[in-house]
């Protein structure tokens, strides 16, 4: 994508393993998507691949774009060569991954739609004008800009407990993802010229991966915010071990952290469907 991921270290076999959930989810963005068979389709943020194979599974040319070499390697390999379902009306798929920057999209052709799933909230809060621009510029009139991305007060018990223990610790932790609300992204798609059709924010409490969910979280999506107070890596451990402790125990208005030997994170997820003028 942009900035967002170029200081994030990612770890593609991790991401599709431990963090398989957020491909999982995003298949319900997909289908918001409707993908079709004559339409050209750009995954904005597209990771390893898995959604942008279920839109070019659904018919459609499809792209894929990430900020990450590594994330388009592992794509690449996994899906460059594969046959479309059987359920498919294709015998063939019709994708690409590239590796690219979402603040100057430079394709010698124009989209039906652009799709993105986790991806927007990494892009800084300084950058999001720009990239809204872009997918404008990238899209068809009338084009259709679908997504999803963490809302406001996305996994805000998470971050408040490492900014605490960090704290306590003489590190000034700051968080790296914009997490907005549905009114300030309204009207940020409205003066890209993308007229909203469809918003909503909702919670969507998501369970992690095995008794040590919230450590493989922390490890995979949180080297930025500790990156953010040069946090040395023996006191990210003393950090992470202090917030699991906190957390094991705590629950918000009938909202638990960890039961029964699992850990579920409070996601908040913003979704919305923008059409380009």
């Amino acid at each position: 994508m942009t900035r967002e991921r170029d200081a994030q270290q990612w770890n593609p076999a991790t991401y599709d393993d431990a963090q398989s959930f957020v491909a999982a989810y995003g298949s319900s963005v997909v289908d918001l998507l409707e993908p079709a068979a004559d339409e050209r389709i750009l995954d904005l943020g597209c990771g390893t691949g898995h959604l942008t194979w279920e839109i070019a599974d659904a018919g459609a040319t499809a792209v894929g774009l990430d900020s990450s070499a590594a994330m388009i390697e592992r794509a690449r390999e996994t899906y460059s060569h594969m046959d479309a379902d059987s359920n498919s009306n294709s015998t063939d798929v019709d994708l690409e991954f590239v590796h690219g920057d979402a603040r100057s999209l430079a394709f010698d052709y124009a989209f039906d739609a652009v799709f993105s799933n986790a991806a927007l909230h990494w892009i800084p809060d300084d950058d999001q004008d720009e990239v809204l621009a872009s997918v404008h510029d990238a899209l068809c009139p009338g084009g259709r800009f679908v997504a999803e991305l963490g809302g406001r007060g996305n996994v805000a018990p998470i971050v408040d407990a490492v900014q605490d223990e960090g704290a306590a610790r003489g590190y000034d932790i700051e968080s790296p993802w914009y997490f907005p609300s549905v009114g300030e992204y309204a009207r940020r798609l409205e003066d890209a010229d993308l007229e909203v059709q469809y918003a909503r924010l909702f919670d969507r409490p998501t369970e992690l991966e095995g008794e040590d969910g919230l450590r493989d979280w922390l490890e995979q999506f949180g080297d930025r915010l500790f990156a953010s107070a040069s946090v040395p890596a023996d006191e990210r451990v003393e950090i992470v071990e202090a917030v699991e402790e906190r957390l094991r125990e705590r629950e918000d208005d009938g909202e638990e952290y960890y039961r029964d030997g699992t850990w579920i994170a409070p996601y908040r997820r913003l979704r919305f469907v923008a059409v380009a003028k």
